[in-house]
């Protein structure tokens, strides 16, 4: 893939470098050549000391984030849309006349110059699905670079432990497009994905006009029938690549009787209706949400014009993500601990309904990822956690995580924990992170699954990493 001159003859500075979202953006720019540095406030806290020593090691030039990293007028300051006017580098960055990006606008600068883009969009799966879908084109020798917002195991290695993107120079571009802060509209697909649409960050009426907006502008687009929201879009798509696992008219769907579940797998065969061809597909991550994720990725694949027996094969060693459903190991007690991202209602609910198709308690622990979120959907958060888990189960939150900044923190987890049990599940609130890994280490018993979930937090793996230990 060929980077446009102009982002590459400039320096630039990320604040917030070691975000999902900012962190393949840099490995990205940096392997196309471009000068970088940044800064971290996780880092400033020594929170994930580890990450940030592999990016100096990688050449990145790390500072405090007191401003002090911005010290020409020529370097372009990349920063969230949701980064205060108040905090240092932005202060420094107009103080000196520099340019300014959002992370959004420098990734569709990236992905809108590529010959062959392919964007992956829906409320939920996306980082999963774009892993998929840039592994079916590495396999299958297209050279793809990838954007993604967690780290695809298949690219990890000693050295490069926080995968997160690939670099390719196959010309095409593989990437995740967010819809929560409106950015979706920047970009303009060969390829346009769209798995489901449910309440996240922004009204369902909001996320209608976007994820139809962005099916128009693509050349072709592969949309989830079985999904009711995504379903009634597709006639805004020009050219369409259908699936589901139960839509009868989905173009590739799901042999009906042939999906066989396990704790850590889920296998299917897959039918091509375009050409009446079946093939037998074994993935290695567990839960039917898994396998449309995997129809997503082999749908975008064949639009992109893979052959859908190739897409099917490459995703046979497909190694999944981190925190997506990461099983970090079992005590000689037979507790099994998880690591999962799930923080809105769709991912949770895919997340227990994946481990109660199993024998064995739950305890679901819980980390709000910001306090606006929480008042966002908070409701239907405890729904689900109410619906999906059993009398015997136990649902575990702390406070919500947070940063730092002027957000409105009068309504925390205590009102989710009231909510689950005025719904009849059963819930506790404990305020401190530590303590809760205190009260699941006590109640903990052989063979329960302990599922960790959150966002926005890396030191989650950490806290269920410490957890699987404590229990040992």
């Amino acid at each position: 893939m060929t980077t446009p001159a102009t982002l590459t003859d400039h320096p630039w500075f990320f604040c917030g470098i070691g975000g999902s979202g900012m962190l393949p953006l840099a490995l990205i720019l940096k392997g196309h050549g471009a000068r970088i540095a940044g800064s971290d406030r996780s880092r400033d806290d020594g929170r994930s000391p580890e990450k940030f020593a592999w990016l100096e090691r990688e050449g990145f030039a790390l500072f405090p984030q007191d401003g002090s990293g911005i010290t020409s007028s020529k370097q372009i300051l990349v920063a969230s849309a949701a980064v205060e006017d108040t905090v240092p580098e932005v202060v420094r960055a107009r103080e000196l006349g520099c340019g300014r990006m959002s992370r959004a606008e420098l990734l569709a600068t990236l992905f809108n110059a590529a010959p062959v883009g392919v964007a992956i969009g829906g409320t939920s799966g996306k980082s999963t699905v774009t892993g998929m879908t840039g592994w079916i084109m590495t396999q299958t020798g297209r050279d793809p670079t990838i954007m993604n917002g967690a780290v695809m195991k298949n690219f990890a290695r000693p050295d490069a432990p926080f995968a997160s993107a690939r670099i390719g120079k196959g010309g095409l571009f593989v990437s995740e497009v967010d819809e929560s802060d409106g950015s979706i509209a920047l970009y303009r697909p060969r390829v346009a994905v769209l798995g489901n649409v449910s309440l996240d960050h922004k009204s369902l009426e909001e996320l209608r006009a976007l994820f139809g907006d962005f099916l128009s502008h693509a050349h072709i687009a592969a949309v989830n029938l079985d999904d009711a929201e995504a379903a009634a879009l597709a006639s805004r798509a020009r050219a369409l690549v259908s699936f589901g696992i139960m839509s009868e008219a989905a173009m590739i769907g799901v042999v009906p009787g042939s999906v066989a579940e396990a704790p850590t797998a889920i296998s299917a065969t897959i039918c091509d209706r375009r050409d009446g061809t079946a093939h037998r597909l074994a993935l290695r991550q567990p839960g039917r949400h898994n396998l449309y994720n995997a129809l997503a990725a082999i749908a975008a694949a064949s639009a992109a014009g893979v052959p859908v027996g190739e897409a099917v094969a490459a995703l046979g060693s497909f190694a999944g993500l981190a925190r997506r459903f990461d099983i970090i190991g079992t005590s000689p007690s037979g507790i099994t601990v998880i690591d999962d991202f799930g923080h809105n209602p769709d991912k949770v609910s895919a997340t227990l309904a994946t481990l109660k198709a199993h024998p064995g308690r739950v305890i679901a622990f819980f980390q709000p990822h910001g306090y606006g979120p929480l008042r966002q959907m908070g409701a239907e958060l405890a729904e689900v956690f109410a619906r999906k888990l059993d009398p015997d189960d136990v649902t575990i939150l702390c406070d919500p995580v947070y940063f730092g900044g002027t957000v409105d923190r009068s309504e925390g987890s205590e009102r989710i924990v009231g909510l689950i049990a005025k719904a009849g599940g059963n819930a506790e609130y404990i305020a401190r992170r530590e303590d809760c890994g205190a009260r699941i280490a006590a109640i903990a018993r052989a063979g329960d699954r302990i599922v960790v979930m959150g966002a926005r937090d890396d030191t989650l793996t950490t806290f269920a990493s410490g957890l699987l230990a404590r229990l040992g």
